[in-house]
């Protein structure tokens, strides 16, 4: 059975620990209240008097008998009492509970008075953190409602022109008609920001405070019409006030939208400007794709609503069984009945007994089932409470059987090639036996997939170590519980069915190589056809084969490659520095598929896409882009957020270009001077990167943490592992050196010693996501939210 306090770490939320009970806290004051107990009881037993021999038996029974009569027994009752005190604050929130120990409590009265003064300000902190929480979630609701009243306007004046667009004030019952014009009657140069966005990558959803380096979409007001019997007022009732509509620029496409609106409104400018007499909307002054857009914000804004209410239910509820499970072991060290007292105190206490965010959780509920889901509750429940998939054992047999199929066909394709001489030194190839051209063409889509389901693999391994050490990676990367997440089970069996494809194609492939079938057309684009095959069923759009993880890899991609028009998110950063460890990946597949495209395979002349000039460059870009992505993200974060960190972290895929830059240099010239510009640009560079991760990616070598240069809240209980990991990167950070010393590993091919190289690489940074994801989870490095914050469309702006 699994400890409260294993299970109760792993259902907390990660961005809300600090305001949970300290449960692990309260235990070792008990524990010291237990030692200090047990010191009295030898204390006692050490008395040789006949007097103190007496006095220590009537304190046991004291101490005992209402064990043995069961807790109504009535000496025990009243042992506490619990003070309730009035803050300033004049609702429940702000009350402050404080424990008095009676009569009964003797020897140990000391160490109780220190637990429950503990207890009380736990208390005390779970109740102003809910109170805070609940106010937040009520006013999102509020601002939620209005949204949806002029949503509903919007729509019905869309429908019918001859409807007036309403909305009703939150505190007053009055309803305001509205028209639309242009947002370019204000100010067509400007273009204010919806979004003030927090460093994981969300907005604010209630600010409409604005800064130099956002942008914001569309720009549609809607303006208060006037009565029909102020006519005569209609210019200034125009311009006292207006509605705005934001459309958030997150997409590039949006941005096209936004200044294509803008251009459009500059053309028909002249027309917008006047205000309807009768104080309708026509169907031209408003965008239905706006509204579209609209809806959807709206739509995932009740959707995180609804998720952080379902977070503070489980807040609650936990810390209900924390005071429970901290109380029960109290009396059993103590041997005093104060769970009934005190647990009517926290019962009635404000994070118990309010019922706010239950209701508005129903209210949120109602209003999504009846304009979202068509009043299918069905439905609105998949977007609102997604259900977990199951657990099956189907994947684990598969997963066995093609790690079976796997290992037979590689060790059989292994000895294949050694008996061949596929793999050794070129002078020891058999002459005009195809060899050459084997290598050539087989060796990059085997380096290319060994790389890439490597790093899958240990993929697979980070995931069941997070989950051993419950460290929530699904949270952190937003996951979608429906299906978006891939499970470690799911991985392997990708893994092992991948590479037993890839094992089986390979063997047939040298099969026929060695049979004399080395020159045919055919038989050379079976590689390439494993790799359109692979490719196709990445993109393919029909649901198996877990097509929605397939299409978020791809979203992530499209993410980082796009970079900077895209915002940044923990997932993008994350895919593109494994992007980072996979160079030599991305090269092969740039080979791969220019000995393909030209139609060298045809001629067997490889030495096309390794001598022509243009493809050799195009090569060293390939080299480049990652870091160059990784770059962009960087600077991208910096215009959003506006934290220097960014910057500096920029100068760090900056120095890692520099130093490939100088290998390339190097590798054309072997010169003294191209050996001195690649040690001291690699060194620099490899210092810079060893500091990133030591200090920012994992948050070790904290010089006043409490333990020794590592930092303060650790997962692995021994520390020596967290000093062998830092060795460990160190050593494979200088990975770069082979470039200098180049080791010779007798007869192997050098093409096979630069995979293995190129696989040290891909070790490292798997060795390098476990300590990533700890620092996140422990520390809230990326400053990931909870509940993200979706911005408004609807938005008021004063034009006095």
């Amino acid at each position: 059975m699994v400890k409260f306090s294993k299970q109760f770490e792993g259902q907390l939320v990660p961005e809300w620990k600090h305001a949970f009970v300290d449960y692990c806290l309260l235990k070792k004051d008990l524990k010291r209240m237990q030692h200090a107990l047990l010191g009295q009881h030898e204390h006692r037993k050490s008395l040789t008097s006949t007097q103190a021999s007496q006095s220590s038996l009537s304190q046991w029974l004291l101490h005992k008998l209402p064990n043995l009569f069961g807790s109504n027994a009535p000496k025990d009752h009243g042992v506490i009492q619990v003070h309730r005190k009035l803050t300033g604050s004049a609702s429940r929130g702000g009350d402050v509970y404080e424990t008095e120990l009676l009569e009964q409590f003797a020897d140990d009265t000391d160490a109780a008075r220190e637990f429950f003064a503990r207890l009380d300000a736990q208390l005390n902190k779970v109740n102003q953190f809910y109170k805070g929480k609940e106010e937040e979630f009520l006013q999102r609701g509020q601002s939620l409602r209005k949204q949806m009243d002029i949503l509903a306007d919007l729509k019905a004046a869309r429908e019918d022109p001859s409807v007036s667009c309403s909305t009703t004030s939150g505190s007053e019952d009055e309803s305001t008609r509205y028209v639309m014009t242009s947002a370019t009657d204000t100010d067509q140069n400007e273009l204010e920001t919806i979004l003030n966005k927090d460093p994981g990558g969300t907005a604010e959803e209630d600010q409409p405070a604005t800064t130099p380096q956002d942008l914001e979409g569309s720009g549609t007001f809607l303006r208060p019409a006037p009565e029909p019997k102020n006519l005569g007022r209609l210019a200034s009732s125009c311009q006292r006030k207006s509605l705005k509509i934001n459309i958030p620029l997150t997409t590039p496409s949006r941005t096209i939208s936004a200044l294509t609106d803008i251009l459009w409104d500059d053309l028909v400018s002249q027309n917008s400007k006047k205000c309807n007499p009768d104080g309708s909307v026509g169907k031209q002054s408003i965008n239905k794709t706006k509204l579209r857009h609209a809806e959807k914000m709206i739509k995932g804004a009740f959707v995180e609503l609804y998720k952080g209410l379902g977070y503070l239910a489980t807040y609650r509820n936990l810390n209900m069984m924390a005071f429970v499970k901290i109380l029960k072991k109290f009396e059993k060290v103590s041997g005093k009945q104060v769970l009934s007292v005190y647990l009517k105190v926290v019962e009635t206490s404000y994070f118990n007994s309010s019922d706010e965010a239950l209701k508005l959780m129903d209210e949120v509920e109602d209003i999504f089932v009846r304009n979202f889901a068509g009043d299918n509750r069905r439905k609105a429940m998949k977007y609102l409470k997604p259900a977990q998939r199951k657990e099956s054992h189907t994947v684990t047999f598969f997963t066995g059987l093609m790690t079976g199929c796997f290992a037979a066909l590689f060790m059989g394709y292994c000895v294949m090639a050694h008996t061949a001489g596929m793999y050794t030194a070129a002078p020891r190839r058999r002459a005009g036996s195809g060899d050459s051209v084997y290598m050539e063409t087989v060796y990059p889509v085997l380096s290319m997939f060994g790389l890439l389901f490597l790093h899958l693999l240990l993929y697979g391994c980070n995931m069941v170590a997070w989950r051993m050490c419950r460290v929530n990676y699904g949270f952190i990367f937003e996951s979608s519980p429906t299906g978006g997440e891939l499970r470690p089970r799911d991985v392997f069996l990708v893994c092992a069915a991948s590479m037993a494809a890839v094992a089986a194609v390979v063997f047939a492939h040298l099969a026929l190589v060695l049979r004399g079938y080395h020159a045919s057309p055919h038989v050379q684009a079976i590689p390439g056809i494993l790799l359109l095959v692979f490719l196709l069923l990445l993109f393919c759009p029909f649901n198996f084969v877990y097509r929605s993880s397939r299409f978020q890899f791809l979203r992530i991609l499209r993410n980082i490659v796009l970079s900077p028009l895209y915002k940044v998110v923990m997932v993008d950063f994350f895919m593109a520095d494994q992007l980072c460890s996979q160079v030599p990946m991305l090269r092969s597949l740039e080979y791969v598929a220019c000995y393909y495209i030209s139609g060298s395979y045809r001629t067997q002349e490889y030495g096309y896409c390794i001598n022509t000039k243009h493809i050799r460059d195009l090569a060293y870009a390939v080299s480049f882009l990652p870091y160059y992505w990784r770059a962009m993200q960087c600077a991208r974060r910096w215009f959003d957020e506006g934290d220097t960190n960014h910057l500096v972290n920029l100068g760090k895929y900056v120095s890692a270009m520099l130093a490939a830059g100088a290998k390339v240099a190097y590798e054309k010239d072997k010169s003294l001077a191209s050996l001195s510009l690649l040690v001291a640009v690699s060194s620099t560079a490899t210092v810079y990167q060893l500091y990133w991760d030591f200090v920012k990616d994992w948050g070790l070598l904290q010089a006043n943490s409490k333990n020794p240069w590592l930092r303060n809240e650790l997962i692995l209980k021994r520390k020596s592992i967290y000093y062998l990991s830092m060795g460990l990167n160190l050593v494979l950070r200088l990975a770069w050196l082979q470039a200098v010393i180049h080791p010779n590993f007798g007869s192997l091919d050098s093409r096979v010693t630069s995979f293995f190289l190129a696989a040290l690489e891909v070790i490292r940074r798997g060795h390098w996501n476990f300590y990533r994801l700890e620092n996140e989870h422990l520390n809230n490095a990326g400053k990931f939210r909870a509940v993200k914050t979706v911005p408004l469309p609807f938005h008021e702006v004063n034009e006095d």
